[in-house]
């Protein structure tokens, strides 16, 4: 299990522009320069496009880190 900040990926996922695919939404977080625990975070949910904070949010609860 990952012990992450969720304050900080909720920071992060505020500042994207959405819609966003999982590809972009990487990227961003890289560009950021986001912790590599939420890196990996992010590289675990599923691939498609996500049209707000909510739709990652949601996917977000369905991982286990």
């Amino acid at each position: 299990m990952i012990k992450v900040n969720v304050v900080q990926i909720q920071k992060n996922l505020n500042e994207v522009n959405y819609p966003i695919n999982k590809k972009d939404l990487i990227k961003h977080a890289e560009e950021k320069g986001v912790d590599e625990k939420i890196l990996r975070i992010f590289k675990q949910l599923p691939l498609r496009d996500y049209e707000t904070l909510s739709d990652v949010s949601k996917a977000l609860d369905n991982l286990e880190y």
